[in-house]
């Protein structure tokens, strides 16, 4: 395959950050019943996937490290999340997550990761799996790390207020 071709089967993506971008960040959020989406989230979600572009969401999850809850909550809370999506034709195509933090109570998940914003590693780690055109491509977060993360890994990265993430997004992508 030429580079031209391969180039040509590169696809933009947008990266959300989850907790305060798509829901609202009430810390420590792992129960389904507690999410509150961010007005136009869903939305948002599915304009991307229906420009073509993926959508990616890379999340820190210190409360893993701190004891709070399990990965496996943090799936299975990232499955509704997708059912959700799903219920408007929306979809996430790869959720990551950091459960990792220096400061950690449970042994296993206290360190330093390249995984954990504003370390690019989740990103990376994205961009090695989804055959991803960076140029056009972009994040959405809500704290400094996230846009720290993002230009780590040679992305664009806009800063998201709280209100409605669909209004926010629109004006970023190209007009269909």
């Amino acid at each position: 395959m030429t580079s031209s071709l391969i180039d040509q089967a590169k696809r933009p993506a947008v990266f959300f950050d989850r907790d305060g971008v798509l829901n609202r960040d009430i810390g420590y959020l792992f129960e389904s019943s507690r999410l509150v989406w961010i007005d136009g989230a869903r939305e948002a979600v599915k304009a991307v996937n229906d420009i073509g572009y993926f959508a990616f969401v890379v999340t820190n999850q210190s409360g893993v490290a701190r004891g709070l809850y399990e990965e496996a909550q943090v799936q299975e809370l990232h499955r509704w999340m997708a059912d959700e999506l799903a219920r408007i034709g929306a979809r996430i195509d790869a959720f990551e997550y950091c459960p990792f933090h220096p400061e950690g109570t449970i042994e296993r998940y206290r360190q330093v990761s390249d995984r954990r914003k504003p370390s690019p590693g989740m990103i990376n780690d994205l961009l090695e799996r989804f055959p991803v055109d960076i140029q056009r491509s972009f994040l959405i977060g809500d704290q400094p790390t996230d846009l720290e993360a993002a230009r780590a890994a040679g992305l664009k990265a806009y800063l998201f207020s709280g209100h409605n993430l669909e209004l926010f997004l629109k004006p970023l992508l190209p007009i269909s």
